[in-house]
């Protein structure tokens, strides 16, 4: 066969140039990166969260490293979606590329206003709830951990949006399929997996946690083997598209999530080791596609599941 299979991805009603997105956070707005490659190399930028009022994030310090991972507390700072609309977005309509925006609430309603809003905005490919955040009428647990809140909220940004709508899960759970089933019947499109794992780190000298919000998340390749399995679950168990998250630093890795059922993945930490990682990975498919004469990358989703 050629040199040039097909790398085009379908999401749902969302079609990328290829597999490989930025994950929401790492990326921020695109206005750093845009500088060192054109980000219309990637299939699309899932922008950082998004809440309806300007967050200052957490107390520092927020970022520490682990073994094979980052624990990080930034706690959600962001301009505030207003902001976001009138500054941001502007631009990140010009850059070639599919911009998705993550959105997170503190209350069920307010998933629901951020949706109307960015409903009416130009530029925008779809919708990413990330309900990880802490519910505030349920003493702070988070919305992704029980398959009813989790169901309320995609049901509510389906009912104020037309936008294609993507929601990200938390690992943080006993049962993911569980979750994932909830959100589907809810009206989700596409379920991004994971985001990250609770964690704490502890200075043993000042005898005190780390971070400035004792709790962080953990991201990077520590991940990957959770992140892989529930993929792999998840894909056993729904008819959606996924977008697999955790610890993908190169194209193997990528090839791992695909085989396991995801039809795309996002770079998130790896973003901190090289910033070129994500051109690297779409080589990289391409390269195992000529080797392996296959024609299109969508032909490996879920190939790992298949009897040979």
């Amino acid at each position: 066969m050629t040199g040039n299979p097909c790398l085009t991805t379908r999401l749902g009603r969302v079609t990328l140039v290829n597999p490989v997105l930025a994950a929401s956070g790492v990326f921020g707005f695109a206005r750093e990166y845009a500088q060192l490659f054109p980000v219309s190399a990637l299939g699309g930028v899932v922008v950082k969260g998004l809440t309806l009022e300007p967050r200052a994030g957490n107390p520092p310090p927020r970022l520490v490293e682990t073994p094979a991972g980052l624990l990080n507390a930034v706690g959600l700072q962001n301009p505030g979606v207003k902001a976001f609309v009138r500054e941001e977005l502007p631009r990140l309509r010009d850059l070639g590329t599919k911009v998705i925006a993550n959105i997170a609430g503190f209350t069920p309603e307010e998933f629901g206003r951020l949706a109307k809003i960015l409903d009416r905005q130009q530029g925008l490919a779809a919708l990413e709830l990330n309900i990880s955040c802490p519910n505030v009428k349920k003493g702070g647990m988070a919305f992704g951990v029980i398959p009813e809140t989790a169901a309320l909220i995609t049901r509510l940004v389906r009912e104020e949006t037309s936008l294609p709508v993507w929601v990200k899960l938390s690992p943080n759970v006993t049962n993911i399929t569980e979750i994932a089933a909830a959100v589907v019947e809810a009206g989700a499109e596409v379920i991004s997996l994971v985001n990250t794992l609770a964690g704490m780190a502890i200075d043993i000298e000042k005898r005190r946690p780390v971070l400035g919000n004792i709790y962080g998340g953990l991201s990077g390749p520590a991940i990957k083997p959770v992140a892989l399995r529930m993929v792999w679950q998840v894909y056993r168990e729904t008819a959606v598209p996924l977008v697999g998250i955790g610890g993908i630093t190169n194209s193997r890795d990528a090839l791992e999530f695909i085989m396991a059922g995801a039809s795309a993945v996002a770079v998130g930490t790896g973003f901190f080791t090289n910033p070129f990682v994500p051109q690297k990975i779409v080589a990289g498919l391409r390269r195992f596609l000529v080797k392996k004469q296959e024609k299109s990358i969508e032909d490996l989703v879920g190939a790992a599941h298949r009897e040979t």
